[in-house]
């Protein structure tokens, strides 16, 4: 599944940067996860609760950043396990762009693939939990950056961008963010 996009964040790029590298913010704004530790600079391990269709799982994955530009840019690779549910494995290139100096436009480009039973639950239901994800990550990661403050603020900037919780949260359950933050 290839997926991009892009969403604006009421927030200047490094306080985006920096809440997209803290695990507790991150642990925070990921629906249904249950542990993320940041093992280094460049790798993060999680455990995530999910359910897709009728299938619900507990991933345990790795994360690991590389290509890092801060606070501009980097790409997430990684890969998880969910046991009798099946795998996933991806990556994403995450891009912050300053629109303004109380916004931050965060570009994604993300490939994931997932294995199991995952895999024969349907691209349409896959689709409808992805929507849901990356709709409640965005909500809670905007309250996180901006201190609580309503998520309204916090839109798509183009078609696609509700999907950046989900390619963070496939990041961190694939590749153990977002998305990150931001499935972007």
């Amino acid at each position: 599944m290839e997926i991009s996009g892009e969403h604006r964040i009421p927030a200047p790029r490094t306080q985006v940067w920096e809440a997209l590298n803290n695990p507790a913010v991150l642990q925070a704004s990921i629906p249904g996860c249950e542990a993320l530790e940041k093992e280094s600079d460049t790798t993060f391990t999680a455990r995530i609760v999910s359910k897709i269709g009728s299938i619900k799982a507990r991933f345990n994955g790795k994360v690991d950043l590389s290509e890092i530009d801060a606070p501009r840019s980097y790409t997430i690779s990684g890969q998880g396990q969910g046991g009798v549910a099946g795998a996933a494995k991806g990556w994403a290139r995450v891009e912050l762009e300053e629109s303004g100096p109380e916004e931050t436009v965060l570009r994604y480009t993300a490939s994931a693939e997932v294995a199991g039973k995952l895999a024969s639950v349907g691209s349409r239901v896959i689709q409808g939990v992805v929507r849901k994800t990356a709709d409640d990550f965005f909500r809670n990661f905007v309250a996180q950056v901006s201190g609580g403050q309503p998520a309204a603020a916090a839109a798509p900037a183009a078609a696609g961008g509700s999907r950046l919780g989900w390619v963070i949260a496939a990041g961190v359950i694939v590749a153990a963010a977002a998305a990150a933050f931001v499935l972007l």
